[in-house]
């Protein structure tokens, strides 16, 4: 159930979703760099990860056996047959 190949996708999301909160957190203050409320804006991306965490464990037995997507991944379809005598251009 909890593998290790589950908690290393969920660390690799929670990661993923801390950056990108904390960056749209500093972007939409639109103050500088040295003048932003770190604390909150921290504490914002901490949240989202926690919730990125919650999710994956949420939604373990909806995907791919040990993995923490909703979405299982289908092989892709056989190329289509190129009929005998046919010429590829």
């Amino acid at each position: 159930m909890f593998t290790r190949q589950f908690w290393k996708l969920t660390a690799e999301r929670a990661v993923k979703v801390f950056a990108e909160t904390l960056a749209g957190v500093l972007v939409v203050s639109g103050v500088g760099l040295f003048s932003t409320d770190w604390k909150t804006a921290l504490s914002t991306a901490l949240m989202a990860a926690f919730v990125s965490v919650l999710t994956s464990v949420a939604s373990l037995k909806m995907g791919e056996p040990n993995s923490p997507s909703v979405v299982r991944s289908d092989p892709p379809p056989p190329p289509a047959a190129i009929p005998a005598g046919a010429t590829t251009s």
